[in-house]
């Protein structure tokens, strides 16, 4: 009965996926579909893309190891979703042309900007793209005794066919069904999780003493605010969340589709979170990686246990199809059409970014078969992005005027920052290499910024037609 559910479910998506594969007729819509949706789609496409196997099975796992502190260090994320729909939002409709980031950074820093862009897109999506992958063959594996090869191959096979031919429409269609499933399945697995443990009171009774504080017994209050700083500057306008800026029928629609996406994420974080405790206080001796398949497996009757499987494969599946997405696009419209690699034939520009999505999608298999720790994962792959990408993008979104000069000095810093803090130091103190990286790169872009000014601004609408 199990797998019967979620092989219907994998049907479903798929072939929902392939149906929209009517609209997309070049690589704009391909990137960014008809730019109509309405406030609840873009709520529930965002929320989908960001709950991957990260924050769902990896928030568990960490909540297993070290407390609650991991869930209010999530809450980083959904400090920077609360900013971006706050201040960054309401500004994108003078982007209204531009299916990417690369798109917004050629506006103020040109081709140099377009490119960098584009590289540091496609190596930070494929970071995050195969720690999904590696996440949907444990699935497989751990709760439907599928091998994980296996399970990989389906999970991702199936992302990369209806992504290849549906492109965002079918990226969009596929998550608000995933983000459905999900918003049901995990509640009730954490629902009859506590009163498998005896209820609150019992469960609280079995757990280590400091895993319900804040920092409790593992972390200091610097080593947290390191934690809570990485995610919320980790994926802050990374290019799956703001190619959703780019998609509703108005500016009104974007806003609050991005504002709804922020609070429903802090109680999600909760919920995930929580499962992590449930297991710990059933069986403290399991594996902290298989805290959430072992609280699925062990709790969940037959019927509702393949509803939740199916959830929690959606969760890594609307994850990794909005990255995939992503990278193909970037690889397209900000590195080979800026570099003259491809010739002016929009047909041709579609088919070698449907090329390039089945191409990145088998090198996420390969790198997803080495790895171990989701969340860990992720918190690497941050730094190919914020600390060269973040600071001169927001700064060009609110305004300031700036130059290629700024964005090459900015990019020398953050990388400077990483490499000293991380490699050299070994991250000392335990603050992670991305919060100096981002640092570095601010301290030397302002510098720029104040001593050598742009003093010439810049007409968007001009530059995204070029």
């Amino acid at each position: 009965m199990d797998i019967l559910i979620v092989v219907c479910y994998l049907i479903a998506v798929l072939a929902i996926g392939l149906w929209q594969g009517k609209k997309v007729k070049d690589l704009r819509t391909y990137a960014v579909s008809g730019r109509n949706y309405t406030s609840f789609i873009i709520f529930a496409t965002l929320s989908a893309s960001f709950i991957g196997g990260g924050f769902s099975m990896g928030n568990a796992e960490k909540v297993f190891r070290f407390g609650i502190l991991n869930i209010a260090a999530l809450w980083g994320f959904s400090m920077q979703q609360f900013l971006v729909a706050k201040f960054i939002a309401p500004r994108m409709e003078r982007y209204n042309h531009a299916i990417s980031v690369g798109d917004i950074m050629a506006c103020h820093y040109g081709k140099i900007g377009q490119v960098f862009t584009g590289v540091f897109t496609f190596i930070f999506c494929a970071g995050i793209l195969g720690a999904q992958v590696g996440a949907t063959g444990n699935i497989f594996n751990i709760l439907l005794g599928i091998p994980k090869e296996w399970g990989i191959f389906i999970g991702i096979g199936i992302v990369i066919i209806y992504n290849t031919v549906g492109g965002m429409a079918g990226v969009v269609a596929t998550d608000v069904l995933q983000f459905v499933i999900l918003s049901i399945g995990l509640p009730l697995t954490l629902v009859l999780g506590v009163l498998h443990a005896g209820g609150i009171s019992n469960m609280v009774g079995l757990l280590p003493a400091g895993h319900l504080s804040i920092p409790g017994n593992y972390f200091t209050w610097l080593l947290f605010l390191s934690l809570f700083l990485t995610f919320l500057l980790g994926e802050t306008l990374s290019p799956p969340y703001v190619q959703r800026l780019f998609l509703g029928k108005s500016i009104k629609h974007t806003v609050r589709g991005n504002m709804a996406s922020s609070i429903f994420s802090i109680p999600f974080f909760v919920v995930t979170g929580a499962i992590g405790l449930v297991a710990l206080s059933i069986n403290p001796s399991i594996d902290p990686n298989l805290a959430m398949p072992y609280v699925i497996k062990e709790i969940l009757p037959i019927g509702l246990r393949g509803l939740v499987i199916a959830s929690v494969i959606a969760i890594v599946m609307s994850s990794a199809d909005s990255f995939l997405n992503a990278a193909s696009v970037s690889s397209i419209n900000d590195v080979l059409r800026p570099l003259n690699l491809l010739p002016k034939d929009k047909r041709r520009d579609l088919l070698i970014a449907q090329f390039m999505n089945v191409l990145l999608g088998i090198l996420s298999i390969v790198f997803a078969l080495s790895i171990q720790s989701v969340i860990d994962i992720l918190i690497y792959s941050y730094n190919f992005w914020a600390p060269v990408i973040l600071v001169p993008l927001v700064s060009a979104i609110m305004g300031v005027r700036v130059s290629v000069r700024h964005f090459i000095a900015g990019t020398f810093g953050g990388v400077l920052g990483v490499l000293i803090w991380k490699v050299l130091l070994k991250n000392p103190y335990g603050v992670d290499g991305l919060i100096i990286g981002v640092l570095g790169n601010l301290v030397f872009f302002y510098f720029m910024v104040l001593f050598f000014p742009n003093k010439t601004a810049v007409n968007v609408d001009q530059n995204l037609t070029k």
